[in-house]
Order: C-alpha cells, then sequence, then structure tokens
C-alpha cells in the first residue's frame, strides 16, 4: 500500500423506527405548538423506538445497509466502532453486542463515547487506522436511543430529540477519493451545559428513588447554541485549511442536524451558502451521534451527493466534543 493511502466511504446505510412522533403529538404532551417547535429548530416530527427495541437493533440494520453497498460480507470487517451514548448495556459495550449481532467475527469491537460527534470521531480514528496499515475494512455506526434518557415533561428538551443510526464502510484506498481530513476538539470545563447527571458511578442508579429527573438529558439550550455555532464554524475551516481547500470547493455541507437555526448560522460562518447544506432535521430531530451519518445516507441515496463531491461534516456535541471532516466523494 503505498504512501498516500487513505480511508474511502464505500458504503453507508441507516435505520429509523417506525413510531413517529409528531409536534401535534407533543402539543398533547407539554405546554408548545407545532409554531414554536418549527420556528425554533426545524423539526416537524422525530423517530422513537418502541420499548423492546434497541440501539443495536437499529445499528445492526444500518450496519448491514452498509454492507450491502459496499459489496462485502461480515467477515471482511476488521474494525467496528459504535458512537453512542444510549448503549445497551453498561457492559459490554453496545459494539460487542452489534459484533454478534452481524456476524463481524473477524473484527475488533469498540464504543466511542462523544456525543453528537460520536460517528466522526469514529471516521477520523478510522482513517488514521487506514494510513497506518492496521486495518483495511472498517465499519463505523452512529446509534441513538435518546428516547431512553429523554425527560417527556420538559419542553425545552423533549422536542428536540429523535432515535435513529447510520453506518458507513470506511476501506483503504490509494486514489484521490476519501477523506481527505480530520479534525477532533473537545473541552471538558464545559460539561456541564449538556450532561446526564446521574447514572454513572459518581451517581449510581441505586442510589436514587427511580423519579429522579437528573437521570434524563439537561441542556442549557443558549449556552450550548452559543458555542456550537462558533465550534462547528471553526472546526470546518479548520479542517478545509487543513485539506487544502476554500469554502467554495465544497458542494455539500453534512452537518449534525441539532437544530436549523445551528446549521444556518454556522453555514454562513463558513461562508457555504444554505442551499449547498443537506438538512433532514425536519423528519428525524437530533439523533445525536446518528445524525450526521442518517443525513450521508439520505443524502446519497436521494441523489444528492455525486461521484467527485466535496463534502464538508461537522458536528458538535455533549462532553463538549466537536469534530469536521473533509471528503472527496
Amino acid at each position: 500500500m503505498g504512501c498516500n493511502v487513505n480511508g474511502k466511504i464505500t458504503g453507508v446505510g441507516s435505520a429509523v423506527p417506525d413510531r413517529v412522533l409528531t409536534n401535534q403529538d407533543l402539543e398533547k404532551m407539554v405546554d408548545t405548538t407545532d409554531e414554536w417547535i418549527q420556528a425554533r429548530t426545524g423539526i416537524r416530527e422525530r423517530r422513537i423506538c418502541e420499548t423492546h427495541e434497541s440501539v443495536s437493533d437499529l445499528a445492526v440494520a444500518a450496519g448491514q445497509k452498509a454492507l450491502d453497498m459496499a459489496g462485502l460480507v461480515p467477515e471482511d470487517i476488521e474494525l467496528l466502532m459504535l458512537g453512542t451514548v444510549t448503549p445497551d448495556h453498561r457492559l459490554p459495550s453496545t459494539a460487542c453486542i452489534v459484533q454478534k449481532k452481524l456476524g463481524l467475527v473477524n473484527a475488533a469491537a469498540l464504543d466511542i463515547v462523544a456525543a453528537c460527534a460520536g460517528f466522526l470521531h469514529g471516521m477520523s480514528i478510522a482513517n488514521s487506522f487506514i494510513k497506518t496499515g492496521q486495518y483495511k475494512k472498517i465499519m463505523v455506526i452512529g446509534a441513538e436511543k435518546l428516547s431512553s434518557c429523554t425527560d417527556f415533561t420538559d419542553r425545552n428538551t423533549c422536542v428536540l430529540f429523535g432515535d435513529g443510526a447510520g453506518a458507513a464502510i470506511i476501506e483503504a484506498s490509494e486514489g484521490d477519493r476519501g477523506i481527505l481530513s480530520t479534525f477532533l476538539k473537545s473541552d471538558g470545563r464545559l460539561a456541564e451545559l449538556l450532561w446526564i447527571p446521574h447514572g454513572g458511578s459518581v451517581a449510581p442508579p441505586h442510589s436514587f428513588e427511580n423519579g429522579d429527573g437528573k437521570f434524563f438529558i439537561q441542556m442549557s439550550g443558549t449556552e450550548v447554541f452559543r458555542h456550537a455555532v462558533r465550534q462547528m464554524g471553526d472546526a470546518s475551516l479548520q479542517v478545509l485549511k487543513q485539506a487544502g481547500l476554500k469554502s467554495d470547493d465544497v458542494d455539500m455541507m453534512v452537518p449534525h442536524q441539532a437544530n436549523i437555526r445551528i446549521m444556518e448560522s454556522a453555514a454562513k460562518r463558513i461562508g457555504i451558502p444554505v442551499e449547498r447544506v443537506f438538512m433532514n432535521i425536519a423528519k428525524y430531530g437530533n439523533t445525536s451521534a446518528a445524525s450526521v451519518p442518517i443525513a450521508l445516507d439520505d443524502a446519497v441515496r436521494s441523489g444528492r451527493i455525486k461521484e467527485g463531491d466535496v463534502l464538508l461534516m461537522a458536528a458538535f456535541g455533549g462532553g463538549l466534543t466537536w469534530a469536521s471532516a473533509a471528503v472527496k466523494w
């Protein structure tokens, strides 16, 4: 393998639950309106798992579609990385459960906990592994069941989140297509702007009554918005600079689907017109680590992304964490 080897995305896939939760449904649950939600978030509906549906179920469905597009069989995969903050269990990793269900018998498997930036963290790690020659065929998945940690009595957060999974196959390539550059950053000093206080080893579940609201996502919305716009914008400019590209070179931006105003503001900061920003937040809401790969799969299968296009991906989430990637499709 030559020195210019890099990771190329050869297959994508996504999966969402069948159950749709609309803004009109939420009007009956909390003090909100469809108009208020759409104006502030761009969301019309989101998908919510039934009780029996798990994160690993969604991840397996998305992963299988990505394998099919890439023309691979499960035995080909050498490494599986799963970005999630809603694992099936605290132990083992959900990646190991997905490995079993998909039959990835030759793969190492690990979870990545980087919230909404989890999938792009996985892409960056995958590209690094491929460049070293350690692995040649890697599956990266972002999957979440955010309904499992959403307080449906909190109108500020319950309108935002949905469930789903997206996957990509990344293979070693010597051509000019593939992952051109990636950028990762975090700031743990701001962790409490977006977090789930209870449920870990600091405050384990058996220490509290089940009704404790601190088992749910808590977010300082205004502060998160401000940091998201700045950091997604700066990360995007940084990754383009690393790749020797300018904003004008980007054919399609595929951002984390957090909030329509965040996406529009970040694109403006980067200098990318909104018509070159792929958005599907209206259908799915914010699906955290699943957001970017679901959007990527939608964009590819709907013909919005074509061979040779330059893509810019960016995400921002709890941690705080943020990430970006420049890709030539």
